[in-house]
């Protein structure tokens, strides 16, 4: 239907046709309702415009949504309101390089179920010892994963996206589109959702499902506006109240031209501050990977979680590898260095929670990993929900402040140390006498009960010990100084001997005797300090432990000598030309039918004796490939209980003429000389040093020597010697033979450790 108007008393001079259609009474046209221009065609002449004007016919819309929702989609489309839609195909599977191995075991079992198939034969016992193969090969697998391997389980195709979780825990859901700027990023997906009746301001990084899905959400690598978007949502929750559950899974923020254009880092910048000032609880789950500021744009949450292959880094691996080692064949390292997997990060207490996946990753079974997710969510939101409003706030600053830690003691760069400022020196202080007797006490406990069992505890006790004993008696050598009054002049020693040691030559005679005086003083006042009692019992006390440190390193170097020699002379006769020697050895001796040495004919003795010395040489050239001193003895017994005591006599005497002779002015000069040359090279000494360390040594030799030879040790220690030789002359025996082998074998390898050790 059309009808035309016209109406020429009017003037429509200078006016649009919308200024007409917009009056309902200027310009003569009144009383004509829109719904009728609407269905009529109309015109309006005069002498200078002509309008005119015809509404379409068009299908009416169906709004708001179809009346029938996609049957593919659980809830249909006015549950969610989304354009995602489930596959209708699965995704093909992807193999992951180290997962390589498992395929061979799959191949087999499909080419078995085949062959069942074909041929009607029973084959369920190999298809089940083949999947229980596979299953155990699995496990084994995925329960030892690299920190690279996690990553590449991360990035795997077919992992479930943050909308496929979301269906999947949600009973309904609505997405929320746009940033009220003029875009709306598909890479991050916002929207309410309800679980368990609870509802939950939803927001996270889409990734697609394939190339088409990929190139359309970017990667899931944000622009501005995604993140403009995430805050629009984060004020709308936070003044509705809802709890805001979030989704990392990004590679980082995009990162070309226009996003920098835009103000990529404002918004992320904007993002992490209004994170920290929302009074509504905040959870956030890492499901892939999560790059940066890109992640942590969405992530500044009272509580992180990680699904078990879920990664969470500043740089990628690659890019990590790139920068520190120029080649990205690196990552393995670099994924390992950074610290970048769940139980790692849990360890650093950056995430509070890991969330199992299946055996195989996430992607073997996307619904149970969503359950865990559910799960995992209801749980942190009812420990959240207890606190109130400040609690939350502290609570999510205070997650955020702990993170981060430093060493101690570790080297620093001389040249970054030039301009720091000096560590000031702790101030310490003396223990009291009754608790460090108490301290004693426990540890002689220790020691006693450290005989009869492993000694190592024991040592790490004596050796703290025995350092707080020196620090303990540093300082009261301290207080005694001052007590006497001689600080001031050891201060002043103290940098004349600096000065001394500088230099490159050796101290002044002066310089020695003012040592020496100030050293006669301090040991006449030393007995009238005040400390004297406490000083006594701490050096005491240090000279015993010191002397049980030692006993207890002898014995267990001692000990494992032992068993190093015990373990050689077993190789030894173990050999299987020394066994068939032996084998033949003894039934020769059976055949004969003799019980002692006396009834051997000579070549049976002949042989027994070759034998004999055949080991001997075997086991002293074993023992001598371990660095040891050997020698074969002949006698059965060396010494007897009356020249042990002679011995023991010998020894304590060279030991009190040592001790006087190192008490000595000119030797003690001597002595001290080489302590100061010794400090002084330090640790690593130059030629010229070494030259003078080495010339003093063999001063110190000399002297000792020629003061030994000139003394009555000598003569003593000849005589001992001459009644040794002719003991060892009177004790050979016969040999008694048992079962073919010698039962009183005299001849034995004596292994020499230095002067005052030896193992046989």
């Amino acid at each position: 239907m059309a009808s035309s108007i016209s109406n020429s008393a009017v003037a429509f001079t200078g006016a649009t046709a919308s200024d007409l259609l917009r009056s309902s009474k200027c310009c003569g046209v009144s009383g004509i309702p829109l719904r009728t221009l609407g269905k009529a065609r109309f015109s309006v002449k005069t002498r200078d415009l002509s309008v005119v004007a015809k509404a379409r016919k068009v299908k009416k819309h169906e709004y708001p949504w179809p009346a029938d929702p996609d049957p593919n989609v659980k809830g249909g489309v006015l549950t969610h309101l989304s354009h995602f839609k489930p596959h209708k195909e699965k995704p093909k599977p992807v193999t992951l390089d180290f997962e390589k191995p498992l395929v061979a075991l799959e191949k087999k079992i499909i080419d078995v179920r085949k062959m069942a198939n074909e041929t009607g034969l029973d084959f369920s016992d190999q298809i089940a010892l083949l999947e229980s193969k596979y299953q155990q090969a699995l496990k084994d697998l995925y329960t030892h994963l690299t920190p690279i391997q996690r990553v590449n389980i991360a990035r795997h195709p077919n992992r479930p996206t943050f909308l496929d979780h979301i269906f999947s825990i949600t009973e309904k859901f609505v997405e929320l589109h746009g940033d009220r700027a003029g875009y709306d990023d598909p890479a991050i997906v916002t929207g309410i959702g309800t679980i368990d009746g609870r509802r939950y301001m939803f927001m996270g990084h889409q990734k697609g499902r394939n190339t088409k899905e990929n190139i359309m959400r970017n990667f899931g690598m944000p622009t501005p506006h995604g993140y403009r978007k995430a805050l629009r949502m984060m004020y709308y929750a936070d003044h509705h109240g809802f709890p805001i559950v979030t989704f990392i899974d990004t590679p980082g923020a995009y990162a070309d031209l226009k996003s920098e254009e835009l103000g990529q880092g404002e918004a992320i910048a904007h993002n992490l501050r209004t994170m920290f000032g929302l009074k509504v609880p905040i959870v956030s789950i890492v499901i892939g990977e999560g790059g940066s500021g890109g992640a942590l744009a969405i992530g500044c949450a009272n509580k992180l979680l990680m699904l078990e292959n879920a990664v969470f880094y500043v740089a990628s691996p690659e890019a990590c590898a790139a920068i520190l080692w120029k080649t990205a064949k690196a990552a393995p390292k670099a994924a390992e260095k950074l610290k970048i997997t769940g139980p790692e990060l849990c360890k650093l207490q950056i995430a509070d929670g890991i969330i199992p996946e299946p055996l195989g990753g996430a992607h073997a079974d996307p619904s149970w990993t969503s359950q865990q997710i559910k799960k995992a969510i209801n749980e942190t939101m009812d420990e959240l929900k207890k606190m109130d409003t400040e609690a939350l706030l502290k609570h999510r600053m205070l997650k955020f402040r702990k993170i981060g830690g430093f060493q101690e003691g570790v080297p620093v760069d001389p040249i970054r140390k030039v301009n720091m400022k000096k560590k000031e020196e702790p101030i310490t202080r003396k223990t009291p006498v009754l608790e460090l007797e108490d301290e004693v006490e426990k540890l002689k406990e220790q020691i006693s009960k450290a005989k009869e069992s492993s000694s190592k505890p024991t040592e790490l006790a004596l050796n703290e010990m025995i350092e707080k004993l020196k620090k303990e008696i540093d300082l009261e050598y301290s207080e005694a100084v001052e007590a006497i009054g001689l600080k001031d002049r050891l201060l002043n020693l103290r940098e004349e001997c600096a000065k001394a040691n500088s230099q490159d030559h050796l101290m002044h005679p002066v310089l020695m005797d003012k040592i020496e005086k100030l050293h006669d003083e301090f040991n006449k006042g030393l007995p009238t300090v005040p400390n004297y009692a406490s000083l006594k019992y701490k050096l005491g006390m240090l000279k015993e432990f010191s002397k049980a440190k030692c006993a207890l390193e002898k014995k267990s170097k001692g000990e494992e000598l032992k068993l190093d020699i015990n373990k050689k002379i077993k190789e030894v006769m173990d050999r299987p030309e020394i066994k068939e020697k032996m084998q033949a050895l003894k039934a020769e001796v059976q055949k004969s039918g003799v019980s002692t040495s006396a009834d051997l004919d000579e070549g049976t003795r002949e042989s027994i004796s070759k034998m004999k010395k055949e080991i001997q040489l075997e086991l002293a050239n074993a023992l001598k490939s371990m660095d040891l001193d050997v020698e074969i003895v002949t006698a059965k017994k060396l010494i007897d209980d009356g020249l042990k005591g002679k011995v023991e006599s010998l020894r304590e005497e060279t030991s009190k003429k040592i001790e006087n002779l190192m008490n000595s002015s000119d030797l003690k000069n001597t002595i001290q000389l080489l302590k100061l040359e010794v400090a002084k090279a330090g640790k690593t000494p130059d030629v010229a040093s070494k030259k003078k360390i080495e010339a003093l040594e063999q001063q110190i030799r000399q002297k000792l020597a020629t003061a030994m030879n000139s003394s009555e040790i000598k003569s003593k220690h000849e005589e001992l010697l001459a009644e040794i030789a002719l003991e060892s002359n009177g004790s050979l025996k016969n040999h008694d033979l048992k079962e073919g082998t010698p039962k009183n074998d005299e001849s034995r390898v004596e292994i020499n450790l230095g002067a005052n050790r030896s193992f046989i």
